[in-house]
């Protein structure tokens, strides 16, 4: 298994590659605390089922449950600094469609969809997309 410089890349792939084949669960490494972030906001918005952390005495593993619900998802480069007059621009660029999928930002207060950045009144770094 080749790594890059990105787990957060690495992790989304192999969520998508193994939702495209249609397997029940992969495993993610190595675990990282934003790895951990996004997956929780992925299975707080249906598009994963339970995940596990697998502690394998290097950085460790996330065992996940998939729904085959993810039909695309990757991560944004570079990092897009947007506004709150903007989300309606990025969500055009990333999201296919009006309330079908997500886009992950980092904020000020945390990772959160654009659903909650908007509602908070906050803009914040692109992080991800999932639809």
């Amino acid at each position: 298994m080749v790594l890059s410089n990105d787990p957060l890349a690495d992790a989304l792939n192999t969520l998508r590659t193994h939702e495209k084949v249609g397997r029940r669960e992969c495993m993610i490494r190595p675990a990282s605390k934003l790895v951990r972030e996004v997956l929780l906001l992925l299975q707080k918005n249906n598009y994963i089922g339970e995940f596990e952390f697998m502690d394998d005495g290097k950085s460790g593993a996330f065992k996940v449950q998939l729904l085959g619900n993810i039909n695309d998802t990757n991560v944004i480069k570079p990092r897009f600094s947007v506004q709150v007059p903007d989300w309606n621009k990025w969500e055009q660029r990333y999201i296919p469609s009006k309330d079908f999928g997500m886009l992950i930002v980092s904020t000020p207060v945390g990772l959160m969809t654009n659903f909650d950045a908007k509602k908070k009144g906050t803009g914040g770094k692109l992080v991800a997309y999932v639809y």
